[in-house]
């Protein structure tokens, strides 16, 4: 049982990979000169580190080029001590995108969370993923079983040697986020009261 179980989780691994990376190739754009406007760009949160900066930078650029108009940044907020929320609305001001296009979901505690949340408390059917290619490829993955007409602008991704890691951990993600969609039916932890985007209220309260 436990070798043939071993023997599950290997396969899967290149099964769930290139499922994944085949269903989003037609709605994953790299140059912002050619991806269609949105209103609303969904940034995907990460701890403050390279992937992050370049995140950032990517949502600068569609904001400032006129392909979004409000940049919903979700993240992870579970302590006080940690919020990639607040951290991402914060350099996104000092890179020009106004403070009243942001909005602010504090509850984005995992990729499904983040597109879930997008549709079932911002409103948001029709949005552009903003993150790492590998990333977007897997939100995407996600947006098309939640009903969510969602393209993907990928950020600069980082050198092999020093994202090895994340591209492993990210191997075993993709495989968990078939399980979630097609076996767990997971939830996200948190939903809340609607958040309507253009508005004076634009921030959903934080959970912790």
């Amino acid at each position: 049982m436990l070798l043939g179980l071993a023997l599950a989780a290997v396969i899967s691994i290149p099964v769930s990979n290139h499922w994944i990376r085949r269903d989003s190739q037609h709605t994953v754009y790299t140059d912002a000169g050619r991806i269609p406007p949105r209103n609303v760009g969904l940034v995907l949160g990460c701890a403050k580190n390279i992937y992050f900066y370049h995140r950032i930078d990517a949502a600068a650029t569609l904001y400032k080029a006129n392909k979004i108009k409000y940049i919903l940044v979700s993240g992870d907020n579970h302590t006080a001590t940690y919020d990639e929320t607040t951290a991402m609305k914060a350099a996104l001001i000092q890179r020009g995108v106004p403070a009243n296009r942001i909005i602010c979901d504090y509850a984005g505690f995992s990729t499904i969370d983040s597109i879930i949340r997008a549709r079932k408390v911002f409103g948001q059917s029709r949005i552009t993923i903003i993150s790492q290619e590998f990333h977007v490829q897997r939100a995407l993955f996600i947006a098309k079983r939640k009903h969510i007409d969602a393209i993907g602008y990928c950020a600069l991704d980082v050198e092999t040697s020093i994202g090895a890691r994340t591209q492993l951990r990210e191997a075993f993600a993709r495989v968990k986020t078939v399980l979630d969609l097609y076996l767990l039916h997971r939830r996200p932890r948190f939903l809340g009261k609607p958040v309507l985007i253009g508005t004076q209220n634009q921030s959903s309260p934080s959970p912790s």
